[in-house]
């Protein structure tokens, strides 16, 4: 009988094991190995896919990502596929109500099974993260909403860590390249929008650190490192010890960092290269004004024990929600380089991917630098212009063309056929010309540009995109836009609660010190001070002194704001399903953990940003100015109808009689019809100010599940309702 059990035994084994075909797989530690047979020996490449937000109420996702996704993997046929989060969309028709839908994860799950089908791949090398919208509305990892653990390919794979880690090896292990996901969402999901920002703890920041720390014990072996997240690291919070991702990154000096999020909409130049050296004070902390970060610089160190450049390049990729972006990333000889391929106008016949020399635009160039002027870099990996080139059909001709710019006019100088590198089985085709890299030794960083043209046996010509370089690692100077600055330049949870304070000082202080001046001094602005000294101050003085003089609005205001310091905003359905409410205040979300028995205190900083800012910035701001600034025209209204009429101040009676009899004076018509306007803007502020306020509260309503008049009647009618009384006590009789 023990025969037949072993028999069994080891069935039950096999039928368990992963099926994964040269892996190796650690399922304690989530690590694999995988053992890349095939030539070349000294490239390899990955395909990275973001933010799919496959919906039900967008279909035309799903099926293009079906038909067009994996034609293009089983032509480029990657060692790994990366899907760097927002797997599913999890929003209404009206984008309101952001919470998960188990139908979209079917669809999401069969649309993958068919992809793995029909490209080829096997599915081990797929590595599918979870987004914000992935995790919308999940109370808890694991639970019954937590559709990703049920239909991703990770959670398929059992792969339900937070950081998982897969080394590619190459000529028999003598080269190595790390690639460590890691998912930082939020391990209590709430619902959009106050679910934005990546939040690593320190335990997550601890596996990272040794995930990166595999293969440090062979110092000798080429070795590559990259990092594939969701959240670009000016959207990733802090831990609570205060550590941060770049932290790491910057330790371990990885050659890149790919994220997703931002899509393409902020501008398609999302990238930014971080370097270490600046002082803790450094402006660094919150804002980084440059898309190349310049190292501090150092003396040159050529020992071979130096420690490397602490540097890494952070590329978000865009999206295949709107943009249908699918990127390609290769790292030959420890040279990484990417295409972004665009799949909006169909599926592509040939893709070509130049990995060397290097576009000077995004490379890391103080490593490259150093190599370069130390002499450490292999000298085979300079010797010849390499590339990369996929294509459905025979290709008969690559060229590579080499332009100088010197004279301001792009001159040919190179004009080169390449050859194909041939071994015994290939899994794609490397393409290669020797040049002699000394004669392009320069400066500047883009007097020369590459290009490579590829033509297919139909005669169909594909060229690259002209891109400069730099064989002694001089980086080309790229700019960002102003949004491009916003989204990628900004560090939004450094920078949430300083821009807090500051307005809610301000709010406070334009408030409280007019007050105390008409308190402590007998000396008050006029329209006649504010005109002699033609300046704006003044006249702000004049607005928030008048205001002053409503004293049921100043105080009304001055509660609204202690009411948004002290109170609870709102309190809102937080999760997708469940009856149980969370309330918000600037800090964040309070909510009941999974099992009741204790709070979840304060979760959601700074994502709540996104409604606490606005609120501030849009509306309360412009609420107290343009109700100082009705009380103000009131006020120029009658000391200019006292200077015309020659009454006495305190003199009230038929003030705005008098006004409308004295209006077919030439003088006292123009004054009367100035005032007439500048009042009537005044209104039509007001009207702005709470069709915004208006808005955001619908959308909160239905983000929330709300009732104003139960769950924020402060909030919702506090604003309205003081613009109102302001409106009605400046109004003539």
């Amino acid at each position: 009988m023990g025969i037949p059990i072993l028999i069994l035994l080891l069935i039950f084994l096999f039928l368990n094991a992963p099926i994964c075909y040269g892996q190796h797989e650690d399922q304690t530690s989530h690590r694999t190995v995988v053992d890349v047979k095939d030539g070349p020996d000294s490239v390899v490449w990955v395909v990275q896919l973001s933010d799919l937000h496959f919906s039900v109420h967008h279909p035309d996702r799903a099926i293009d990502f079906k038909n067009l996704v994996p034609p293009a993997l089983s032509m480029i046929n990657p060692s790994l596929v990366l899907i760097t989060g927002d797997l599913t969309d999890g929003k209404s028709k009206d984008l309101l109500v952001m919470k998960q839908n188990e139908e979209e994860w079917v669809e999401y799950k069969n649309v993958m099974e068919d992809v793995v089908k029909r490209s080829g791949l096997d599915k081990n090398i797929f590595y599918d993260l979870r987004g914000n919208h992935d995790n919308f509305g999940v109370p808890v990892i694991g639970g019954s909403l937590d559709f990703y653990s049920k239909y991703s390919i990770n959670g398929q794979l059992g792969r339900s860590g937070h950081v998982n880690s897969v080394t590619l090896t190459l000529q028999a292990g003598r080269q190595k390249y790390l690639f460590v996901g890691l998912d930082t969402t939020m391990s209590v999901g709430l619902r959009g929008p106050t679910n934005l920002f990546g939040h690593p703890t320190d335990q997550h920041l601890t596996e990272i650190d040794s995930e990166l720390s595999r293969w440090d014990s062979e110092p000798l072996k080429p070795m590559s490192k990259i990092s594939f997240g969701h959240f670009p690291l000016s959207f990733s919070a802090s831990s609570q010890s205060g550590k941060a991702l770049k932290d790491i990154f910057l330790k371990h000096s990885l050659s890149a960092y790919v994220c997703g999020h931002l899509h393409t909409r902020f501008g398609k130049n999302l990238k930014r290269h971080h370097s270490s050296g600046h002082s803790f004070l450094s402006s660094q902390k919150f804002f980084q004004f440059n898309l190349h970060q310049t190292p501090s610089e150092g003396s040159k160190n050529c020992s071979f024990g130096a420690p490397p450049v602490e540097e890494f390049w952070e590329w978000e990729m865009g999206d295949w929600r709107k943009s249908r972006s699918m990127r390609i990333l290769a790292i030959d000889r420890g040279h990484v380089s990417f295409a972004d391929i665009d799949f909006k106008s169909g599926s592509k016949r040939t893709i070509i991917l130049p990995t060397f020399p290097l576009d000077s635009r995004f490379m890391s160039t103080s490593s490259s630098h150093h190599e370069y002027e130390c002499e450490h870099m292999l000298p085979s990996s300079y010797e010849t212009v390499r590339a990369l080139v996929f294509s459905v059909s025979p290709i008969v001709s690559v060229v590579a063309k080499i332009y100088d710019a010197k004279n301001g006019n792009l001159d040919i100088v190179v004009d080169a056929s390449m050859t194909k590198v041939e071994d015994e089985s290939s899994r794609g085709d490397l393409y290669v010309v020797p040049w002699n890299y000394k004669a392009f030794q320069d400066p500047s960083a883009d007097r020369f540009w590459l290009q490579v043209e590829a033509t297919d046996i139909m005669g169909r010509t594909t060229m690259t995109e002209l891109r400069p370089f730099s064989v002694n690692g001089h980086h080309s100077k790229v700019s960002w836009t102003w949004k491009e600055f916003f989204v990628m330049g900004c560090q939004w949870a450094a920078l949430y609660f300083p821009i807090l304070w500051l307005g809610l000082y301000f709010l406070l202080l334009i408030l409280l010190i007019p007050r105390a001046f008409l308190f402590f001094s007998r000396k008050k602005i006029t329209y006649k001070n504010v005109l002699a000294a033609k300046g704006f101050i003044s006249g702000i003085g004049l607005v928030l002194q008048e205001l002053c003089r409503v004293p049921i609005a100043w105080f009304g205001f001055l509660g609204y704001i202690f009411y948004l310091i002290l109170f609870p905003w709102f309190a809102g359905q937080v999760f997708t399903e469940g009856e149980d409410r969370g309330y918000m205040t600037y800090m964040g979300w309070v909510v009941k953990s999974s099992n009741n028995k204790s709070n979840h205190d304060y979760i959601g900083s700074p994502d709540v940003m996104v409604v606490v800012l606005p609120h501030l910035f849009f509306v309360v701001l412009p609420a107290i100015f343009t109700s100082g600034a009705l009380a103000a025209e009131r006020a120029v209204h009658r000391d200019k109808f006292l200077s015309i009429s020659g009454k006495k101040k305190d003199d009230n009676s038929g003030l705005d009689k008098s006004v409308r009899y004295d209006s077919l004076g030439n003088r006292r018509s123009k004054f009367h019809f100035g005032a007439h306007w500048i009042r009537l803007i005044l209104l039509v502020l007001c009207l702005v100010i709470c069709w915004k306020h208006f808005k955001n509260c619908r959308s909160l309503m239905k983000a929330f599940e709300m009732n104003p008049l139960l769950h924020f009647p402060v909030y919702a009618f506090g604003i309205p309702l003081l613009l109102a009384y302001v409106i009605h006590k400046t109004k003539r009789n």
